[in-house]
């Protein structure tokens, strides 16, 4: 006979699952179905949803408000980049301008003395500078007692660089002569200062006399020195005292410095009388040339750019305005009207 135990009512019966846990059993397979999860659904494109249903719905309505946040962040925008510009173009200058002593050899220095150099010295010697024959001369200037215009304008500009202490002195003036050589007008004005002792101002002057060797025309003779005292100077000139032929005044009085907008007030012209012999042909051309400026401030088309690009015969990179970065939109700038931005001068 067999022996079948049976558990008693005592032991605790063990649980019994009559599906499993975790999903949809199908009996038929016998197999467990796993629970399909509902995809979620991201924030943004629930979000876009959204407002594809409300466009739908408002179309014009929300048209305006995406309008109107563009322009407000648009005009965030403007005005803190503008303030930017700002505090980064004036911090910039204060810190060329204010504490500017261990980075500038001239520092000291408040004003400009800017001699506008006319031709280039060629001969081997110093002893006959007032020789029409020592200079390179073109076809207008070949006139008896040319060259001695020449040292007027450098004994003129001495002569007020001595009686200003706090005045830079600049000899402006290219390489514009092929057939002189790669000599620029301003170093030969400094070397005829040095060969006549300064003129008696050798110890008040010589010292603070340099060279701007870039100008191709008069406009660049002030524009190029107002960027060099810059660069020697970590400012800009508080006063600009100019030297050149008297019948030229009006040209860099009126137009010249109204094209870099710098004040009349502090702007002083010393004028020096033309040879006899050419004045009157100097004077018709000076009609001619005041006439082209007058229609082309900044020489950048036309005639007067024609004649800046055959002055450069030796094709020089001209470094401006890398040592005056506050006024670059003043180099850049090419129009018939002023330029009307920033200057530090204004």
């Amino acid at each position: 006979m067999l022996n079948y135990q049976y558990p008693s009512l005592t032991d605790s019966p063990k649980s019994f699952n009559a599906y499993p846990k975790g999903g949809d059993f199908d009996l038929e397979s016998n197999t467990l179905l796993r629970k399909s999860r509902k995809p979620k659904v991201s924030m943004f494109k629930s979000f876009v949803n959204r407002v594809t249903y409300y466009y739908k719905l408002h179309p014009i309505t929300l048209f305006a408000g995406l309008l109107t946040f563009a322009v407000c962040i648009l005009l965030v925008l403007s005005v803190y980049t503008s303030r930017f510009r700002g505090l980064s173009s004036s911090s910039s200058y204060r810190k060329f301008g204010s504490n500017v002593d261990d980075n500038y050899p001239f520092a000291k220095l408040k004003n400009l003395v800017m001699v506008a150099g006319h031709s280039i010295y060629t001969s081997s010697k110093c002893d006959k500078i007032d020789k029409e024959d020592s200079w390179f001369l073109e076809s207008y200037q070949k006139n008896p007692g040319q060259a001695s215009t020449f040292v007027d304008h450098i004994r003129v500009g001495v002569e007020s660089a001595a009686r200003d202490d706090e005045a830079l002195l600049l000899f402006s003036g290219g390489e514009t002569r092929k057939d002189a050589g790669p000599r620029s007008e301003a170093q030969s004005y400094w070397t005829v200062a040095e060969s006549k002792g300064w003129f008696g101002n050798q110890e008040k002057v010589r010292w603070k006399a340099l060279t701007e060797e870039h100008a191709r025309d008069s406009f660049e003779n002030l524009l190029f020195s107002v960027c060099r005292f810059r660069e020697l100077t970590g400012s800009y000139p508080q006063n600009i005292t100019v030297v050149g032929y008297d019948f030229k005044k009006e040209r860099f009085l009126n137009l010249h410095r109204s094209a870099i907008r710098f004040p009349e007030t502090r702007f002083l012209y010393l004028g020096t009388p033309a040879a006899t012999t050419s004045r009157e042909a100097a004077l018709n051309g000076e009609t001619l040339v005041r006439t082209q400026f007058q229609n082309d401030p900044y020489a950048c088309i036309g005639s007067l750019r024609r004649k800046k690009i055959g002055r450069d015969p030796f094709h020089r990179s001209i470094p401006y305005p890398n040592g005056c970065p506050e006024i670059e939109s003043l180099f850049r700038y090419c129009g018939a009207t002023l330029y009307s931005g920033s200057v530090p001068w204004a």
